[in-house]
């Protein structure tokens, strides 16, 4: 969302990258050494093309990239079956296992690489290897999405070989969460060529669909050589620039050593200094203002120097090493590090059973290198002893070191110091701490000592649950000379691992007797899942304040007012006590509310006091978060998270201060970190000002576990006085055992607040409470709130958001809730209503495609067991298609008792309240299994085989010949007008028998009869309705007595005014009986509805032609939604009885600019032999309403199909379509041409040339037309009996003359 989906397009903006492009030559003959080495060394990155990616673009920080739209960036399937690899998109497709949408659009436009589902029985792996690849620097990561359903894959594994080796960066076997899935690797330096390889492993018991998308190769280049440096940069022996802090730290960051030179290593040391009236920090020799002993302090909690009174003023970030060194890397021993509890020397060679070991050392990058290991038993420590150690003079004893941290949130590394021949013994003091789960990455640390006294390092690993400690790398610096006059060896210190003497409290005799994880506080173990759950167990708070963890570093240290170090009565510790609320905190207490540091990178952030901060964020007093520079090699971002939290309450809300400063570039976001994803909760981009503000986020009821985490990026080395820094965050009302008077307002019209409706979190795509702006307005007056769900604000990932209800009481047997609704655009996807009970969801209604730019008024009747007091929920669910469409709710009413029938029932969700009479022999179903006994094989609703409809079995088995089976409606509210009742039925091959409609308002009395149509095709039957009191309809079907026969019905629909004719349509009151539902295969787009007096985010023509004001309606299409693999829309007429001769007239409305026409309108005729294209218009069009006329002719049943497609690249522009007319067995009688509508004269020259072309591009469509039909979309007639009778010749008729498509010539 990384912040993969969410924070990349920041950082990819921030994120340090190379020192600027005066290096770049002018020409592009690059030397092979040099391609596909993540450097550009042409200005337009082609050097860098098919290299496994695209070349980045100038802008510093962007990574290389390969989101395969264009092609697959050079990699290549090398499986040795048929289970292998292809580019591939989720449109080319209309069902299976793979995605409904790429990463990079998040449509079924876009590509990725897919592996198919592998029909064999064997086991097989497909493989996508990369092309060769170059030079690795070791801050390089890899970074990539993939996607697959739980229990399609055996095994994802990613593997780098170079040379003779091949490194596992990562492996898996799940299981995985559904979506696309981030995953994010660090290769280390590479030296020489290599290639990355990707493979998914299958069986006999897996499908094996899996996919990729967006690779990204970040931080990979090496420093490319410059002719002279920044002031303080190193410059290599190959002329390239490195960071000071980049020397002598165990990693070739020039590329060919030479910042590990023992003669580079030898120079003067220089450390970080500050100097009165300086606005940033310098680089310099460090200075002391006492003797005593230091350890710089710089983690998340902050720190406190020691208990000796003479202190070295510490730098607030790490100066860089250019001393001599000495260097344990594990690969012949512990070196100097000899004393050692709890830890193992191991590698990776051979393979382990622990899914989190580390699959490489951080010496040799290579799986044969050595390193450490915790291997103490959960819950103690492994502790590593340096030897007594003794700083030289004035200077500072440096340590650097390796860590590694994954596979538990638990797992914990602290580096303490422990001073030794001081007549007053002190506690060991805690100088580092990094915990949680930083990912399969060494990571790089240091610290800076200097002491009067000897003194030993001492790092202890603590692992979690399923976790992995390492270390490797050791690497002390000159000014750190060992004591040689130690005569015995002396026993591990005390530290704070280890119980002091003593009476012990009685939580710490009760801990005894808690099981392990357990937390003992008064006669209570609270248990794991109680920690920081919003709800106070323990008198004192401890399992909310600190999470179970006890106190961080107040082992030794405790905080008097304002910060100040001071200690309790008799010695002992004195603390504050932090609200009962987790990851609540002023930052007073060095706990810090839990928070915890967990950056890898150049940042970090830290407990900062109001004395040590300056500039625009300083505090006035106290202590708050800060942004400060840090020792971690990968990335530049810094992250700083809570513990788990959760489960949290709807009302859960997170108030924050802040502030930052950061020009031109930088931002601070809170992220909520759940299951391995990541969603963007909040953020602030870039700014100048730099004062302190307020905020307040909404969390929402979440699911346990969750962790909150603020990102930080700033340069700090930019100008002015950069920074970020957050103080008081509260956490308020997160207990999901907290209620309030809104928690029963179901019924809600959002004008105040959401009453008790609330956002879900299982995507990134959530419903917002907006206000009335532009396109978009409320439906209780125009100006007010509603409910809205835009995908694109902010742009969103998820294909799904929910709104739900808190729980509710059933207050009467049955309920009616109604609501008002508004789907919008050409691919807005589906609307669903729900009740979950129990964990159980119930569907009550449903909605697919654009319903027009207007509100339309919906109900559902909530059905409970009389007397339950089980509690419910509602839920309205937005599933969206594609990007191009909003949903939105407003005025949700709740009352008792049954609400009126609908007036459009799809039967996808429930009956609707119809009830079948006599024997029940109506039923609804749907042919998803292939098994029901008979019945249309798909609905009409959705046209497939998952869709629902009513059937009755009208065999003589079940209904004799003669007799009836009916299906009665739940009442109608009185019509105030003239209605027209719609409906779709469908007959079996043999004769079903006959479909009778009766309504019922007082007195039953027959409206109309139909003899169900042979055929495949589901038919449209309409009723002219007059009703002034409540009224049903009954549809009865009568018996033939002929065996497997049926008849069915779908797609009820009540509009106000009298029928139409059939095909035709003046477009005042919807679509009459034409469908406009969206085709997979022609990109999932459709025709909209509406008028020129709602304002609409998408073009369409100003009046209608039917009123000739903007008070009428039309039918219409923007093309401008089309982008590549999207084809055209189509808007269906009902099936039409074949016809020697027809004519249909209809005006259409072509809103293009002059001279940037790309849009095309096409009539097709679509049956079971096939389509013909009848009809197109192309070319400059005036923007108003024309005419035109189209002769029609077919032998088979058939329908009129109104093709919206572009004739080129896309184009922002509306077609238009009203008053269609079909005039049955009548020919068209021709208009005369309106002004302007004269065709223009063409030379000779040009008509012969034409009609030579026109004759090769016959021959061409002979050959390949036939293959274009089949792509284009079927028709619902086709059948496999059908398929082989002669189709249409694929030829379009216009007044012009014979013309061929573009997109047929396109296509061959």
């Amino acid at each position: 969302m990384p912040l993969p989906g969410h924070l990349l397009p920041i950082l990819v903006l921030f994120l340090a990258g190379s020192p600027g492009w005066a290096w770049v030559p002018n020409h592009c003959r690059s030397p092979s050494q040099a391609m596909c080495n993540f450097v550009c060394d042409c200005r337009d990155c082609s050097d860098e093309a098919q290299c496994g990616h695209h070349g980045a673009s100038p802008a510093l920080g962007t990574p290389f990239t390969c989101d395969f739209e264009r092609d697959p960036c050079g990699w290549r399937d090398i499986s040795t079956s048929g289970y292998s690899w292809l580019r591939d998109r989720a449109g080319a497709v209309l069902e299976g296992p793979g995605p409904r949408a790429d990463h990079t659009l998040g449509t079924d436009l876009g590509w990725y690489m897919a592996v198919g589902t592998h029909r064999g029985k064997e086991a097989a792996t497909a493989a996508l290897r990369s092309p060769t690849l170059r030079e690795a620097a070791p801050s390089c990561k890899l970074r990539l999405w993939y996607h697959m359903a739980s229990g399609d894959v055996a095994e994802l594994r990613l593997e780098l070989t170079h040379g003779a080796e091949t490194l596992t960066l990562w492996q898996s076997t799940g299981p995985w969460c559904p979506g696309w899935q981030e995953l994010a690797v660090t290769t280390g330096r590479i030296r020489g060529d290599f290639r990355v390889i990707f493979s998914a492993t299958r069986n006999a018991t897996h499908r094996g669909a899996v996919a990729l998308d967006d690779l990204e190769f970040w931080d990979c280049g090496l420093s490319t050589p410059q002719a002279s440096c920044p002031l303080e940069h190193h410059h290599c022996h190959n002329k390239a620039c490195v960071e000071p802090q980049q020397l002598c730290d165990g990693e070739d960051n020039c590329g060919d050593l030479s910042d590990e030179d023992p003669r580079t290593c030898g120079e003067a040391r220089v450390g970080l200094r500050v100097r009165p009236g300086d606005r940033t920090p310098r680089w310099g020799p460090w200075h002391s203002s006492r003797s005593g002993h230091l350890g710089s302090l710089d983690g998340p909690s902050g720190g406190h120097p020691g208990a000796g009174k003479h202190c070295l003023v510490a730098p607030t970030a790490p100066p860089p090493t250019l001393g001599q060194h000495t260097a344990t890397n594990f690969e012949t021993g512990l070196g100097l590090w000899s004393r050692s509890e709890g830890w193992a020397r191991n590698h990776s060679a051979g393979g382990t059973e622990h899914p989190a070991w580390p699959c490489r050392d951080h010496s040799r990058n290579s799986a044969q290198g050595s390193f450490l290991v915790s291997v103490a038993e959960p819950g103690n420590p492994a502790v590593l002893s340096s030897p007594e150690l003794q700083a030289s003079g004035t200077s500072s004893c440096s340590l650097i070191f390796y860590y590694y941290l994954h596979g538990s949130e638990a797992s914990c590394l602290q580096l303490f110091l422990q001073t030794l021949g001081s007549s007053n013994p002190q506690a060991p003091v805690l100088l580092r701490r990094h915990r949680g789960e930083l990912g399969t990455a060494w990571v790089r640390d240091r610290v800076d000592i200097q002491s009067a006294y000897p003194f030993q390092i001492l790092l202890a690993g603590q692992t979690g649950p399923g976790g992995v400690v390492g270390l490797d790398d050791l690497i002390l610096s000159e000014h750190c000379r060992p004591v040689l006059e130690v005569s015995t060896p002396q026993p591990l210190p005390p530290g704070p691992w280890v119980p002091a003497p003593g009476p012990l409290p009685p939580s710490s005799r009760l801990q005894d007797f808690c099981q392990q994880g357990h937390l003992a506080c008064g006669d209570l173990c609270v248990a794991p899942e109680q920690l920081c759950d919003f709800e106070q167990q323990c008198a004192g708070g401890e399992d909310e304040q600190a999470c179970g963890k006890g106190l961080s570093i107040l082992q030794t240290f405790c905080c008097g007012p304002k910060g100040q170090g001071r200690r309790g009565a008799g010695g002992g510790l004195c603390r504050s006590v932090p609200p009962a609320v987790p990851g609540t905190t002023d930052f007073e207490s060095p706990e810090a509310g839990g928070w915890e540091d967990a950056s890898v990178g150049r940042l970090q952030w830290r407990r900062l006091s109001a004395q040590e901060s300056q500039g625009a964020g300083a505090a006035a007093a106290g202590h708050f978060l800060s942004l400060q520079r840090a020792w971690g090699q990968l990335g530049a971002e810094a992250r700083v998270r809570t513990p788990p939290l959760g489960p949290s309450g709807p009302s859960c809300e997170l108030h924050l201060a802040y502030h930052l400063q950061s020009q031109p570039r930088g931002f601070l976001a809170l992220v909520v970190v759940d299951s391995g994803s990541r969603e963007l909760a909040w953020q602030a981009l870039s700014s100048s000002a730099g004062g302190w503000k307020v905020d307040k986020v909404l969390l929402g009821a979440r699911r346990r576990p969750f962790q909150l985490e603020f990102v930080g990026l700033v340069d700090l080395d930019g100008p002015d006085q950069q920074g970020a820094g957050v103080d008081n965050v509260t956490l308020r009302d997160c207990s999901s055992m907290v209620t309030t008077k809104r928690d029963t307002e179901v019924s809600c019209n959002f004008e105040r607040d959401t009453c008790s409706w609330y956002p879900g979190h299982l995507s990134d795509t959530h419903w917002r409470r907006v206000e009335s702006r532009g396109p978009e307005h409320d439906h209780t007056t125009g100006q007010g709130y509603f409910m809205l769900l835009d995908p694109t604000d902010p742009l969103a990932r998820g294909h799904s958001a929910h709104l739900l209800s808190r729980p509710q009481i059933p207050a009467v047997p049955t309920e009616c809730l109604s609501f008002w609704y508004h789907l919008h655009g050409p691919q807005i996807g589906t609307l669903r209503l729900a009740m979950r009970r129990e964990g159980e969801d119930t569907h009550l209604w449903s909605r697919s495609g654009t319903h027009g730019n207007r509100w339309h008024q919906a109900w559902a009747t909530l059905s409970h067991q009389p007397g339950s007091r089980a509690p419910y929920q509602l839920l309205f669910e937005g599933l969206r298609d594609g990007y191009h469409g909003t949903m939105a709710l407003d005025d949700v009413a709740m009352r008792p008792g049954p609400c009126w029938a609908p007036d459009y029932c799809t039967f996808e969700d429930s009956d609707c309240g119809f009830s079948p009479g006599g024997q029940s022999l109506w039923k609804r179903q749907a042919n998803a299994s292939g098994h029901a006994a008979w019945g249309p094989p798909a609905d009409h609703t959705t046209e497939t085989a998952q869709g629902h409809y009513m059937m009755v079995d009208t065999s003589p088995d079940a209904l004799p010949r003669g007799q009836t089976a009916s299906l009665t409606s739940r009442e109608h509210r009185p019509l105030a007008q003239p209605a027209c009742l719609t409906f779709w039925y469908h007959g079996s091959l043999l004769s079903p028998g006959a479909l009778q409609v009766h309504l019922e308002e007082g007195r039953r009395h027959q409206v109309l009869s139909l003899s169900a149509h042979e055929g495949l095709a589901w038919h449209l039957g309409s009723v002219d309705v007059q009703a002034e009191q409540a009224w049903r309809v009954v549809f009865e079907a009568v018996g033939t007595g002929v065996a497997h026969s049926y008849m069915a019905l779908d797609d009820l629909l009540l509009q106000d005014g009298p029928c139409p004719q059939p095909a035709s349509c003046d477009f005042e009151s919807g679509l009459c009986g034409w469908s406009h539902l969206a085709r997979p295969g022609l990109g999932g787009y459709s025709w909209d509805w509406g008028g020129g007096a709602t304002p609409s985010r998408y073009l369409q023509p100003p009046v209608d032609h039917t009123l000739g004001t903007e008070a009428g309606h039309f039918a219409f299409f923007e093309t401008g939604v089309l982008g590549p693999g999207g084809r055209a829309a189509w808007l269906r007429s009902e099936p039409l009885p074949a016809t020697p001769a027809s004519c249909l007239r209809f005006w259409y409305h072509m809103g293009f600019p002059e001279h940037f026409y790309k849009g095309e309108l096409r009539v097709l005729l679509c049956s079971a032999q096939g389509q013909l294209a009848v009809w197109s218009t192309g070319g400059h069009r005036r923007h108003q309403w024309l005419e035109a006329q189209v002769e029609v002719a077919s032998t088979k049943e058939f329908q009129i199909v109104f093709e919206a497609t572009l004739g080129g690249q896309p184009a922002l522009g509306p077609i238009g379509l009203d008053d269609v007319e079909y005039l049955a067995g009548q020919h068209c009688q021709q208009p005369a041409p309106s002004p302007g509508d004269t065709a223009t004269p063409v030379p000779v020259p040009a008509v012969v040339g034409g009609a030579l072309l026109f004759l090769m591009l016959l021959v061409l469509l002979g050959l390949g037309g036939q293959r274009w039909l089949e792509k284009r979309g079927s028709c619902p007639f086709r059948s496999d009996t059908e398929a082989t009778a002669p189709g249409f010749d694929n030829i379009l008729f216009n007044a012009d003359g014979v013309t061929l498509p573009a997109s047929v010539t396109s296509d061959l």
